[in-house]
């Protein structure tokens, strides 16, 4: 296991097709490489438009088969740049099977390991028990060639005990691929509230398990598909701390970003 560890974060306002969020990963996982990034992260669901906010049986039809078209796609990418990417995806399990998935690309691009979301959240444009089943994979790390990787996703992070698992079991850094952002009818005090959560529950399961951590979320306002006048401000505010919960890095905006830190993983 390498003793420093150069991670990225792609913090991206997702396009509505799948083949232009593909093609805009790809400008920046190069852009990743470049500068030296050994492990990626990649935001919740980057491959579309946040579909949840609304219950529409025809998005079942953006769900895929693991391995399938992005999995390649990403793979080959690991492979040429010498990449680990952490990828989140809509996986169709079976017929009437799906589960919102990340999956670990090794840099021979090869599938290292998946995690299966065990959390889902049923909200208010967060319509996400309609599309996906809860995970039944555990709280398993994968063993990659940067270390043993505890893969949680998006509202698994408000429940410490997810944390805790993945270390037990032997994690050696917290991962959260996400998609969270602001209802507009919130005041600004409870949009405040909410972010300042959101990352102080985060910083807190570094320091409990004494793990860096890195929580990659998306940007940018996404309207709801059946009313133009209603949608979610995805926050941004992606960083990434280590096991005190200090930050390595951190955007402190809404835009686009690519964060990069050097964690000491002996340490």
């Amino acid at each position: 296991m390498n003793v420093s560890l150069r991670i990225a974060l792609l913090q991206l306002h997702c396009r509505q097709q799948k083949a232009d969020n593909l093609a805009m990963i790809e400008g920046h996982l190069r852009a990743a490489a470049a500068a030296g990034a050994q492990l990626v992260l990649l935001q919740e669901l980057h491959n579309y438009h946040y579909f949840c906010q609304q219950q529409h049986s025809e998005n079942f039809q953006l769900a895929e088969k693991i391995p399938g078209p992005s999995s390649a796609y990403l793979g080959d990418l690991a492979k040429e740049l010498d990449l680990v990417i952490v990828a989140s995806l809509f996986e169709r399990r079976a017929a009437g099977l799906y589960h919102n998935t990340a999956i670990v690309l090794e840099r021979d691009g090869k599938i290292a390991g998946r995690y299966r979301k065990m959390h889902i959240p049923e909200d208010p444009g967060f319509e996400e028990k309609y599309y996906f089943s809860p995970g039944d994979l555990g709280f398993q790390p994968i063993d990659t060639s940067v270390g043993r990787l505890g893969i949680l996703v998006c509202w698994d992070q408000w429940f410490p005990e997810a944390a805790r698992l993945m270390t037990l079991a032997g994690a050696e850094i917290l991962l959260y691929p996400t998609a969270i952002g602001w209802d507009a009818n919130d005041t600004d005090d409870e949009q405040q509230r909410q972010l300042e959560a959101w990352i102080t529950i985060q910083r807190s399961h570094a320091i409990a398990n004494g793990l860096p951590l890195a929580s990659c979320n998306r940007v940018g306002y996404e309207h709801s598909p059946t009313n133009p006048s209603a949608g979610i401000e995805f926050w941004g505010h992606s960083f990434i701390c280590g096991p005190q919960g200090e930050f390595l890095a951190k955007d402190s905006s809404s835009g686009e970003a690519l964060l990069l830190a050097d964690i000491d993983l002996q340490r």
